[in-house]
């Protein structure tokens, strides 16, 4: 039995770094309007965290069959949830009989739980938040994309971890046409491009950047022919696979996932790398990430990918040590076989919208 909760504030959530995180109000409206997303992949009998029950139960009928039977709960509900067995005075250390699954874990999430009557053997410690947050940074995934690309000619991507301006500057001009990106950001946001120098408004967002989280990343920019990624999960024996993610971003932000079985989307892929290389860099990160997620991290997380110019890939875009949308995509993949759909979210008349709509080519160009 699990409690489920979508907090897609959590990445912001991790660039603040403490439990005192007020998110903005675009990121309380989308966790409000969808907050019965994780119905479609949480398993019958479940508990999901809503701000209303009455809201997400309307909200949801238009996904069918695709959902569970879930209990929806608000957080006046946590209380009265069977969170320890026999939990009593005489029994101070009863052992859970819920699990909690939020989008992504993080000390504001936390203290937010706690307050509302969650019991502290249910939520991560400081060490586990700590782990957490660590491996989110992208120095993390610098590291890993260093790893995974070696001396393969068929991958591209290298990515540095600047603490200085003096060195942020040296580094522009060697690059020149380059990209920036805060340790921590969400998605589409904390990011600057750079085309050989830096103006007085980038200079200040940098050094806003340093003083504030006492680093930033820096890479060239590439040619990119197509975003994807691959989802996967890590577990007490290792990473796991879970499938591909084709979407489309627009200026960095998510915009919308292609619905269909794992053999198409590879299809559709191989038309642009040459034979085997997914294969091969699936496997390459699984033996990464295998052993430095051991005892740090579990849990769902995706890799965002890009095809560049000349059938090279960028195996390691960013590392999303969270669900993500392409985890959401799969979950709702049709079962008919070769059939496709289109996931987006939308906003529209002062909502956030999810809608499954039937295949057109009209994301990432012609891949899809």
């Amino acid at each position: 039995m699990k409690l489920h909760i979508f907090n897609p504030e959590h990445d912001l959530a991790l660039a603040f770094g403490g439990a005192n995180f007020t998110a903005p109000h675009a990121g309380r409206q989308l966790r409000a309007d969808l907050g019965y997303l994780p119905a479609v992949w949480a398993s019958d009998g479940d508990f999901v965290l809503v701000d209303d029950v009455e809201a997400a139960l309307e909200r949801v009928r238009h996904l069918g069959a695709r959902v569970k039977e879930v209990a929806f709960v608000t957080k006046d509900d946590l209380k009265a949830l069977p969170f320890l067995k026999n939990r009593s005075e005489e029994h101070p250390d009863s052992l859970p009989v819920m699990s909690i699954d939020p989008w992504g874990w993080d000390a504001a999430l936390c203290d937010q739980l706690a307050r509302n009557g969650v019991p502290a053997v249910c939520l991560p410690d400081e060490q586990q938040l700590d782990n957490i947050r660590s491996l989110s940074n992208r120095k993390f995934a610098a590291d890993v994309l260093s790893q995974l690309v070696g001396n393969d000619e068929r991958l591209v991507g290298k990515s540095a971890y600047i603490e200085d301006m003096d060195t942020l500057r040296q580094r522009v001009g060697e690059w020149r046409h380059c990209v920036l990106k805060a340790p921590w950001s969400s998605s589409g946001r904390g990011i600057r491009y750079v085309q050989e120098v830096m103006d007085e408004p980038l200079i200040r967002w940098a050094e806003h950047i340093l003083d504030r989280q006492g680093g930033i990343m820096i890479e060239p920019y590439y040619n990119k022919v197509a975003d994807f990624g691959m989802e996967f999960e890590s577990f007490a024996d290792g990473v796991r696979y879970v499938g591909l993610s084709l979407f489309q971003t627009i200026n960095g932000a998510y915009a919308g996932s292609i619905l269909t079985q794992e053999h198409v989307k590879r299809e559709l892929l191989a038309r642009y790398l040459p034979s085997g290389l997914l294969d091969e860099v699936r496997q390459r990160i699984i033996d990464v990430l295998s052993p430095l997620f051991k005892n740090r991290y579990l849990g769902p997380f995706g890799i965002d990918m890009m095809i560049c110019t000349s059938r090279r890939l960028h195996p390691c875009v960013e590392i999303n040590l969270r669900r993500t949308m392409g985890h959401v995509a799969i979950a709702l993949t049709p079962e008919l076989v070769g059939a496709k759909e289109l996931m987006r979210i939308d906003y529209e008349h002062t909502r956030y919208h999810l809608r499954v709509r039937p295949y057109k080519s009209e994301i990432n160009n012609d891949i899809l």
